[in-house]
């Protein structure tokens, strides 16, 4: 019998890639978007597009919903009629900066909207809820690789603070109402198709414009570049494999990797940090042009490394991200230039 799944932010950069591979399995597929304009829309509106000249064999459908989930009671209409047994919530106000200038926004979608999608999945019960965490939920941890098992209550930044909120509220819920919750901590997911917002996208489009690039912490920082492709490797093998409640649980030693709740949350990353310096270079050796650099300071609520251990997720799902910086690159070039036609 073909499962419905539920994929908010279906437009996104994450939500894209995973429907497009959701399509070519046996599920009937829910997307909800409200595409809102925090980067260019006709970029989510090409990836719209892009779903629907796939084509799907007999027993798979593909809808798509412009809706908000702020909005609970027409994202209820959703629930009602299609009953999902899979939710995967991808929808969320991103980006570390614009935290600081618009606060708001991450309260409203964050927290408002992922109570909804919470307060939905109870009442609609649903076998399996994936949601999007992030790696800036480590804020102020300095202790590398950053470890699930580490204490995260420590956020520099209003979005990872919306971040942590989530998972804090879903396991809330697995506890209360025995909602089987993942939450995945994502580690700089990068690709074709990717956010117009994110280092690569802006370092690509100033170095073919003849522009300088902004270099944050005068080039002193790395990240774990994550492709994306891996990313929805990861995430496909999930669906099949909703947390359960461990009954080892030692309530007077309460670790934070664990849970006596049907609740489990994974850092999701390359596990291979990668100098910015290193980064840029990789774009310059694709594109042949030298990039101008302005080296800049720190900005106010980021972080100057990220490194993710991922072990706990590639144990339980039997696999390691294997895309290197320099192949993830050249893909997202090779989109780059064919999308845009530099």
């Amino acid at each position: 019998m073909t499962k419905t799944i539920l994929i908010t932010g279906v437009a996104g950069f994450i939500g894209f890639n995973l429907c497009k591979k959701l399509t070519k399995e046996n599920f009937n597929i829910i997307g909800i978007d409200n595409l809102n304009s925090y980067y260019d829309i006709n970029l989510k509106e090409a990836r719209l597009k892009e779903l629907q000249k796939i084509p799907l064999n007999k027993d798979v459908n593909f809808k798509f919903f412009k809706e908000n989930i702020n909005d609970k009671s027409v994202i209820e209409k959703i629930f009602k009629k299609y009953n999902p047994e899979i939710v995967i919530n991808l929808a969320a106000q991103a980006g570390v900066r614009y935290s600081m200038e618009n606060p708001s926004a991450y309260i409203q979608t964050n927290l408002v909207g992922f109570s909804n999608i919470l307060e939905l999945s109870r009442n609609y019960p649903v076998k399996h809820l994936i949601y999007a965490s992030s790696s800036s939920v480590y804020g102020g941890n300095s202790i590398m690789p950053f470890s699930e098992s580490q204490n995260v209550d420590h956020p520099v930044s209003l979005y990872a603070a919306t971040k942590r909120s989530n998972e804090l509220l879903a396991h809330s819920y697995s506890h209360i109402y025995s909602i089987p919750a993942t939450g995945l901590r994502f580690f700089t997911v990068y690709g074709p198709w990717g956010r117009p917002d994110m280092a690569l996208f802006l370092f690509t489009k100033s170095i073919l414009e003849g522009k300088p690039i902004k270099v944050f912490n005068h080039g002193e920082m790395s990240r774990d570049f994550t492709y994306i492709d891996d990313i929805v490797e990861s995430i496909m093998r999930l669906l099949k494999k909703p947390p359960i409640q461990d009954k080892s649980f030692d309530t007077s030693n309460p670790k934070p990797d664990t849970s006596w709740a049907p609740h489990r949350i994974f850092n999701i990353g390359n596990s291979a940090p990668e100098s910015l310096i290193d980064y840029i270079k990789a774009i310059e050796d694709n594109l042949g042009i030298k990039a101008n650099k302005e080296l800049l300071p720190l900005q106010p609520g980021d972080v100057p490394a990220t490194f993710s251990d991922c072990s706990s997720l590639e144990n339980f799902i039997n696999y390691k991200p294997n895309t290197s910086i320099e192949d993830g690159i050249r893909k997202f070039i090779s989109w780059y230039r064919k999308f845009y036609g530099k």
